[in-house]
């Protein structure tokens, strides 16, 4: 079902090609270098949708954009802590770095996937969500530690260990940090999202 709302999604933004900045624009797929080419096959054969979103600016390095969309194709889909919890990490992710095309994509996502609409908004508001699952719960704890603290207490370690066990602790760093990394391309292209989308409050420094 994901894959199918994922490729639905990317469907409907591979016009925002137009929507890339000046700093790192998409670059049109006649103009692509052998290399480039070659990725975007790859990424089209494996993603079943031309390259869109974060990729568009990591095309310019395209080897780097084809191990990240390896990894994204493991963390995204097949990680040990589940889909679902998986987006509740992408979302804390993106509040994190006020990355909007982020969560412009990942917010229906979420909800899709069963995140409540109530724990999405409070954490779009930089509040602690009510009423999470106790699973939604260590995966707040740790994800928000994580990216504030830049380390994770033992007690809240040890509680995602004994839920997810160790590939699951890792898998979910993995997450926090694959997503940084998009959001940081994304960031550093200035790579907007369309004009009648919501974008995040932007907290002060």
């Amino acid at each position: 079902m994901k894959n199918k709302l994922c490729s639905s999604i990317a469907a409907g933004l591979i016009s925002t090609s137009a929507y890339a900045a000046e700093r790192l624009p998409t670059i049109p797929s006649d103009q692509y270098t052998t290399e480039q080419q070659k990725a975007a096959e790859e990424f089209l054969a494996t993603r079943k949708v031309p390259v869109f979103g974060p990729f568009e600016p990591l095309m310019h390095s395209p080897q780097v954009m084809t191990q990240a969309r390896a990894m994204g194709d493991y963390l995204r889909y097949n990680s040990a802590i589940g889909n679902t919890l998986s987006e509740l990490a992408i979302l804390i992710t993106a509040r994190e770095w006020t990355q909007d095309f982020e969560w412009y994509v990942h917010y229906p996502i979420a909800l899709k996937m069963g995140i409540k609409p109530e724990i999405a908004n409070a954490i779009a508001d930089g509040t602690r969500p009510v009423g999470m699952t106790a699973d939604e719960e260590i995966v707040y704890d740790f994800s928000t530690e994580l990216h504030k603290n830049k380390r994770v207490s033992d007690a809240t370690f040890a509680r995602a260990e004994k839920r997810f066990g160790k590939k699951g602790v890792v898998d979910l760093t993995g997450i926090n940090a694959y997503y940084s990394l998009l959001a940081m391309q994304l960031n550093v292209a200035q790579y907007q999202v369309p004009k009648e989308s919501k974008k995040l409050v932007r907290f002060p420094e």
